[in-house]
């Protein structure tokens, strides 16, 4: 059985069952280590931001289209500015569940990499396993940093886009319309931010895997 097979069926297994612990010795034995699952899971979370970067704009495009309406089907415009929303809200989760799984991850190999450290019989090499456990720690505490700072700025997004999408939901008019046009701008200012905060991440994402890479 080929490598990449062997991982897949293991990954596939044991992420069904759910123990973390067992998974992670699994793909060990097929030669998938911990700091492999790091890399792995650190550029997943930078594309699932990526991704929602892109959501988010495309939501925006739609409310404006909507707020912009000037004839024809409102209630499609509406559906489609609801459906982003929908859509946003599925790409922030999917950040959200990203970052948990690097988080876990990170636990886990820093927790193996202490414990191996003490197993080395050589000071010299203790001392240098040591200090490339520090410094990857850092780097790692600056990433879910920003990677937190990025996140914390979805929620309040999703809860302004709620808010309209719900009150235009009972209001769809041209005079609800122009109530939340001044709503507007406040989140046009938010997703922008937020897309900052994202790509900050996704930068500190690209360092971190350098950093892995490298070592």
């Amino acid at each position: 059985m080929k490598k990449g097979l062997s991982i897949a069926l293991v990954s596939a297994a044991l992420l069904l069952g759910g123990c973390q612990s067992a998974y992670y010795g699994a793909m060990e034995k097929v030669g998938y280590h911990k700091r492999d699952i790091m890399v792995d899971r650190v550029t997943d979370a930078k594309e699932s931001q990526e991704e929602a970067q892109e959501q988010f704009s495309s939501a925006l495009e739609e409310m404006q289209a909507l707020l912009n309406h000037d004839g024809g089907d409102l209630e499609k415009a509406y559906n489609k500015a609801k459906d982003e929303y929908e859509s946003s809200r599925e790409a922030a989760d999917d950040v959200s569940n990203r970052i948990s799984k690097v988080e876990d991850v990170a636990e886990a190999l820093f927790d193996e990499w202490q414990t191996e450290i003490s197993e080395i019989s050589k000071a010299s090499l203790r001392r240098n396993s040591e200090t490339k456990l520090r410094e990857t720690q850092r780097s790692y505490d600056q990433l879910v940093r920003t990677m937190k700072r990025a996140e914390s700025k979805m929620e309040p997004v999703l809860v302004a886009m709620k808010d309209n999408m719900l009150y235009l939901k009972h209001n769809l008019n041209a005079q609800a319309i122009g109530a939340i046009k001044g709503e507007f701008a406040s989140l046009q200012t938010d997703i922008s931010g937020l897309i900052k905060e994202m790509n900050k991440s996704i930068e500190e994402s690209n360092k971190f895997i350098a950093s892995i890479e490298g070592q």
